[in-house]
This record gives structure tokens, C-alpha cells and sequence, in this order.
């Protein structure tokens, strides 16, 4: 084992897994929950003694699968927080889930591409921002703003306020002294005197504090009733982010002043960044997880811990899509945002009914998780549910929007199955823009028959070249033969129904079902002959290959 580092700081196992990224890893199970802490990054190699200690990730970097599980074992027996191994069949992915589960040790799944240098390095920088985030040396200043505001207060006998970069107030310090109309006027929301502010941008002064970590004074201006000021910038890198203000109160401000205010603009940099990190990365980390609830690969019962939701009780999956009037001519940004408009609105629909429902996006279809419903009603429940944010949808945004609502199971473990029938209803109603909602008992025939082609599709030798002579002689000849027989054969052989359809005259529409059984060689007097034919155009009609 190569030992990377010691510390007794950690980070929560959530926000390692934040900070690592959602392409580099899959959460395969996290018995224990998500708020472990992750204290060190080891590397174990299998020929070397484990040496793993409480807290440790464990990077098992020369064993893939099953030969893993003794590593697994023992990481589990040491304390270890979590394991990450390379998978590559599911079956080896279970049993190492089951192995892990049994342990009470987190298992993360590292995709095959992912080098182990490039997931190091990522956990690494993860532990070592929690240690400068918990460093003991700031104290109280690494709470929240409010926290810092008061303790820069103490350090520069002065009041404090920390703004964003509008200039909107984000914290500020307790004060018996008398604030000064700047102050008073800030955090109650309201813009400072114009003419001051003039002439601090006159000065420079907003400059000055967006160019670096200068702390800059401001004198007073007691015509205006503004006291003496000294501010400094909060910066990322090059990127500004706010700026600390501190007011002269009853005295003098300290000499200790301008260095308590550099450390502060550091500390409050970081809590700037975590709170937009959180903000943003927290929600997508839970998207993760129900991609992976999905997809079978990351254990229910982990995911039910995060979301606090019960894992024995019933859950339905619902997908929802767009379907715009003119897609292909649509413009690509107009559509991703009437997109992002439909998951939002889907999310907060979601969210209302369940605290805590899952929504994610994976390719062109959002998928929402709905567990702890009610045994008796759960699928009415997401019945409702979904009509009412299909009417929403009707109302705020402008395509129409269809969805697949999934059988409901009856615990978590199982919605990988109603994933894929909410799925294969979708599917059915890809050809019918008519119905916007629909459950497999509405459209099972349809399923059927889309899985049946499906499978016709994907094996070529159920194809059959009769068809494909039929087609190549439309081609040629600009005839519409295999249109018309498919329109025969919907019709249940009904001439007038289906010359009706094709717009033609009786008499045409047979001499033209006559021909199509000649050029093919397609009996049309045999039922099986009939039907894998009617199946065979569905098919080419499907994938384009036929006339339309």
C-alpha cells in the first residue's frame, strides 16, 4: 500500500463524491450513508498488506471485479469509509455490492477509462479544501458569514458588512455603536447616499477592491454623515466575488486591522465558493444517484438514505418528453431552453407532492422518481400527478410535452423495472402525438408491438428480402405498391377502407395489391404470410427504408 497522506480532518463522503464528479465514478452502494467522513487516500495494491485505517478511501488499483472482494473485506473490517474498485460486469458489480453492504462500507464503481491518477488526484484536492475550510488556526471565522462579520468585528473594534458584488449585503456584525447612514441604508436593502457612492467610484475605490487584495480606506465624510471605512475585495483567483466593508465605530479602528480583513476576504472566498458548490452541485450529485437507481447500479437503500425516503415502500418512475411541432427546424438553443423549462417545472411539481422525489435528465427525456407512495393508490397517485403537471405544461410552455407513467413495484430496489416500462410507453406513444399520457394498460398493444419490431430491427436475419425487392421496385418505378398493401393490411383487407386512405379508386387499390404479391412472392392468402409482412412494412416504415 502507498500512503498518500495523514490527517484527522475529513470531508463527508457526499461532498467527496461532489467534488470527484459524477463521469469518474458510480456510487454501487453506501451502507453507512453519505455524511462518513473521508479522512486520507490510500492506494492498496493487492500483493501488499491492507494497512487501511478508519476513515480511509481505499483506491484498489490491481484488482478489477470479484477479485476485488477479499480487499473489499478487509478495507471494511479496518474502518475503511469507502472503497473504489474498477467493474466491469454486473454480475461482479453485485457481488461486490453485497460484499460491501455486509461490510458497512461505501463502494464506488470507477469507469474503466478513468485513469487512477486522474480519481487521486480529484479525492486528494477534495480532503485538502475540507482541512483549509476546517483549519483550526481561523476559528470561528469558518462558520457561516454572520459568524466571520463578528469575529472581524472583534479584531478591528469596528463594524462590519459583507456585500456581494451588486452590493447587496450578505452578513453583517452585531453593534451597540451608532451605525452611519451608509450602513443603516445597506442592510436594510436600500442604496447608500448617491453622492458618496459617486465619488467612491470617482476615487477609484470599487476599482481598486475588484483589481486584488488591497484593503483600501476610505476617509469620512461627516457632511454626509459617512465615517471612516477600510475594505477589502473577496476574490477567486482572477474572479471577483464580493468585498468586506468595516465602519469606524466609537473607536479608533485597530492597528491589527488590514491584516484581520485580508484573512477574512480568504475565509469568506471559500465560503462563497462552497455556498455556490452546494448550491449547484448538490442537486446534480442527487440526479446522479437516480440515474444510477435506474440504470441498477447503485444499491436503493443507499439511495433512500439520501433522499430520506422508505425503501420498502411502493415508488413509480414517470418520463416525460417534448415533443415541438418542428423539431428539425427548430432552433438548438430555443429547444434546450423550452427544455430546462420543462424539468423545472417538472421539479417543482415533483418536489410539492414529495419531498423526496428524484428528478434527472438523461439524454432528451427527464425522469422523475416517486417513492413512498401509498400501497393501494400508488399508481393513481402518479397518475394524478403526472395530469397535473401535463395541464401545467399545457399552460406555461410552448410544445407539447408527452409522458410514460411506469407500473408502480413495490420497493425501491425494483424501479429499474418500472424505469423501463414508463420507457417502452413513451416509446408507443412516439406515433400517436394525439395522447400525452398514457400507462402500459392504455398502450400495450402498442408496446408490443414496438418491441416486436424492436427486436425485428435488430436481428437481420428475421428481415425479409421479398420486402426489400417490393421497395426497390417503387423506387424504380415511382409506384406505391408497399404503401398500399400496409394500407390493405391495416384495413383488414377492407378495399374501400384503405383505397379511402390512399385517396385512389377501389379498382386501383387491388390491381396494386395484386402486383405487390406477384413482385413479391408473398402469399397473401396465408395468415403468418400476412402478418410477418404487415410487420415487415411497419418495420421499414419505422427506420425509413420504405415509401411513405
Amino acid at each position: 500500500m502507498r500512503e498518500i497522506g495523514v490527517d484527522s480532518a475529513g470531508v463527508p463522503l457526499r461532498q467527496l463524491l461532489i467534488a470527484v464528479g459524477e463521469p469518474l465514478v458510480d456510487v454501487l452502494a453506501a451502507p453507512s450513508g453519505f455524511d462518513v467522513d473521508v479522512r486520507d487516500v490510500v492506494i492498496v495494491d493487492p500483493e501488499e498488506d491492507s494497512g487501511t485505517r478508519r476513515g480511509d478511501l481505499v483506491l484498489v488499483i490491481g484488482a478489477r471485479g470479484r477479485a476485488a472482494m477479499r480487499l473489499v473485506r478487509a478495507a471494511a473490517r479496518d474502518g475503511a469509509a469507502a472503497v473504489a474498485v474498477k467493474v466491469h460486469a454486473e454480475s461482479d458489480a453485485r457481488a461486490l455490492r453485497d460484499t460491501a453492504i455486509d461490510g458497512g462500507v461505501a463502494l464506488l464503481g470507477v469507469r474503466p477509462e478513468v485513469r487512477w491518477e486522474q480519481l487521486e488526484s480529484f479525492a486528494r484536492s477534495a480532503v485538502d479544501n475540507a482541512r483549509l475550510t476546517t483549519d483550526a488556526d481561523v476559528g470561528e471565522a469558518l462558520g457561516d458569514l454572520f459568524s466571520l462579520a463578528q469575529t472581524v468585528a472583534a479584531m478591528t473594534d469596528g463594524i462590519v458588512s459583507i456585500e456581494d458584488t451588486a452590493n447587496r449585503v450578505l452578513a453583517y456584525s452585531r453593534s451597540d455603536d451608532e451605525v452611519d447612514e451608509l450602513r443603516r441604508l445597506s442592510i436594510l436593502g436600500r442604496q447608500g447616499p448617491e453622492p458618496y457612492l459617486a465619488m467612491l467610484r470617482e476615487w477609484g475605490v470599487y476599482q481598486r477592491l475588484r483589481a486584488g487584495e488591497e484593503v483600501v480606506r476610505i476617509d469620512e465624510r461627516p457632511e454626509l454623515g459617512i465615517r471612516q471605512r477600510m475594505a477589502v475585495g473577496i476574490h477567486a483567483g482572477n474572479q471577483p466575488l464580493g468585498t468586506i466593508w468595516v465602519q469606524e465605530g466609537e473607536r479608533s479602528l485597530s492597528e491589527r486591522s488590514e491584516k484581520a480583513l485580508l484573512g477574512a476576504a480568504r475565509v469568506a472566498a471559500l465560503q462563497l465558493i462552497r455556498q455556490r458548490t452546494e448550491a449547484t452541485a448538490g442537486p446534480r450529485f442527487r440526479e446522479n444517484l437516480l440515474a444510477g437507481l435506474l440504470d441498477g447500479r447503485v444499491d436503493a437503500r443507499s439511495v433512500a438514505d439520501n433522499i430520506g425516503a422508505d425503501a420498502d415502500k411502493p415508488a413509480v418512475v414517470v418520463v416525460f418528453t417534448l415533443r415541438p411541432a418542428d423539431a428539425a427546424g427548430q432552433d438548438r438553443s430555443d429547444l434546450e431552453l423550452q427544455r430546462s423549462e420543462m424539468t423545472s417545472l417538472i421539479s417543482v411539481h415533483a418536489s410539492a407532492y414529495r419531498r423526496s422525489a428524484l428528478v434527472t435528465t438523461i439524454g432528451s427525456r427527464v425522469y422523475v422518481l416517486l417513492p413512498d407512495l401509498p400501497e393501494r393508490s400508488a399508481a393513481s397517485a402518479a397518475l394524478s400527478l403526472t395530469r397535473e403537471i401535463a395541464a401545467a405544461s399545457r399552460q406555461h410552455l410552448r410544445a407539447r410535452v408527452q409522458a410514460g407513467v411506469g407500473s408502480a413495484v413495490p420497493t425501491l430496489d425494483e424501479v429499474a423495472e418500472s424505469r423501463t416500462e414508463a420507457d417502452r410507453v413513451l416509446d408507443a406513444l412516439s406515433h400517436d402525438l394525439r395522447t400525452s399520457i398514457a400507462t402500459i394498460s392504455d398502450v400495450r398493444a402498442k408496446v408490443v408491438l414496438s418491441e416486436v419490431l424492436t427486436l425485428l430491427q435488430g436481428n437481420e436475419r428475421f428481415r425479409d428480402a421479398r420486402l426489400a425487392v417490393l421497395a426497390e421496385h417503387d423506387a424504380e418505378h415511382g409506384t406505391e405498391l408497399a404503401r398500399s398493401l400496409l394500407a390493405y393490411l391495416e384495413e383488414f383487407g377492407d378495399v374501400r377502407a384503405a383505397s379511402e386512405r390512399m385517396h385512389v379508386h377501389p379498382n386501383t387499390l387491388r390491381y396494386r395489391v395484386r402486383r405487390a404479391g406477384e413482385i413479391s412472392g408473398i402469399d397473401l392468402g396465408d395468415p403468418a404470410e400476412r402478418l410477418s409482412a404487415h410487420l415487415q412494412l411497419l418495420l421499414a416504415r419505422r427506420t425509413g427504408t420504405g415509401r411513405r
